[in-house]
């Protein structure tokens, strides 16, 4: 798939599946027969569900974990915005190429293959506090290089970013599909002193002055503001909700990333999980603005996909009992 222009985009983000309410339902009725009192298992019971849903099985599977980990560099780290310089992307890809990165350790043991894809490392998009972050075309190939690593043999997939400075594009598109301005929405992403966030927030409003003839459209705002990688997740959940594969967001930058399609559909992001909430400050924000509630809150604010990746083994657990627990039937249990 390769997308030709953002009305092409958009007339597929407006075309989404629904997911299997015949697969959902039979999940929760093999629930209510196991033996625990209903809804004993909290959300480990409606995570079954949301598998059986959008995989469309009434016995979900977990044999084809993968994890994608996108990789971007952007123009607005010349704003002083990170406490990183860009070369750290392309450093951070060769560390994970070499096994040496936490996502790495915990993509081995949930069980998923990890795929990491960098996007035109040596070509940062544009400082979008003068220009445009990309232009239509270097988005739609972002979008389309995203769209196309997930296919439908997957039976769950983690999204995670590498990017040096991308928790201000992640600030800056959160701010445009959902108002509050800019210091609602920036942390300290790397760790930047109190100079350096004041240099984020005042990127962040020159960005969102600049460009506000394309704040009324998600994808332009997806395209003005954001980076490669953000656009690579975009797509990569597009094609995930075509594909019925269900996805678990890692944190900030990759929830902002996928935002514009819960913008464009009113159950655009309904085949997620949020897998955690980071501790980077804007994140608790735009998942309640989502309503997605995190499975996890550890503080975490690494990126690559790192708090996904560990919400695998919690998506195990719930398929687990639900395929391997008894029913009272099955174990002479009686039922109240």
């Amino acid at each position: 798939m390769s997308f030709k222009s953002l009305e092409d985009l958009r007339a597929a983000c407006l075309d989404l599946p629904a997911g299997s309410d015949t697969a959902a339902s039979a999940v929760a009725r093999r629930q209510d027969m196991l033996t625990k009192p209903p809804g004993s298992l909290g959300r480990l019971e409606t995570i079954a569900a949301w598998l059986g849903r959008w995989q469309g099985r009434d016995m979900p599977k977990l044999d084809a974990v993968k994890v994608f980990v996108f990789a971007g560099n952007h123009g607005v780290t010349a704003q002083g915005v990170s406490a990183y310089p860009s070369e750290v992307t392309v450093q951070m890809v060769a560390n994970f190429a070499g096994g040496g990165a936490a996502i790495n350790q915990l993509a081995r043991i949930a069980g998923a293959n990890l795929d990491v894809i960098p996007l035109d490392l040596d070509h940062p998009t544009g400082d979008f506090t003068q220009v445009p972050a990309m232009d239509e075309q270097a988005f739609l190939a972002a979008v389309s290089a995203g769209y196309n690593a997930v296919t439908k043999d997957l039976d769950l997939v983690c999204f995670g970013e590498m990017g040096i400075g991308n928790t201000t594009p992640a600030a800056a598109i959160s701010a445009a599909l959902f108002g509050g301005g800019a210091e609602k929405w920036t942390g300290r992403g790397t760790g930047v002193d109190d100079a350096g966030l004041i240099r984020k927030i005042t990127a962040i409003e020159a960005g969102l002055k600049r460009h506000a003839d394309s704040l009324s459209d998600p994808l332009k705002i997806a395209a003005a503001l954001g980076g490669r990688e953000l656009a690579a997740i975009f797509g990569a959940t597009l094609a995930a909700r075509k594909n019925n594969v269900p996805v678990l967001l890692d944190g900030f930058v990759c929830t902002a990333a996928a935002a514009p399609l819960a913008r464009l559909h009113p159950t655009g992001l309904a085949h997620t999980i949020a897998a955690h909430v980071s501790a980077e400050s804007g994140h608790r924000r735009l998942l309640e603005a989502l309503g997605l509630p995190p499975l996890l809150d550890l503080g975490m604010r690494l990126g690559e996909g790192s708090g996904a990746c560990l919400a695998v083994n919690i998506v195990r657990a719930a398929l687990e009992c639900h395929a391997r627990m008894a029913s009272f039937a099955e174990a002479g249990v009686s039922e109240k």
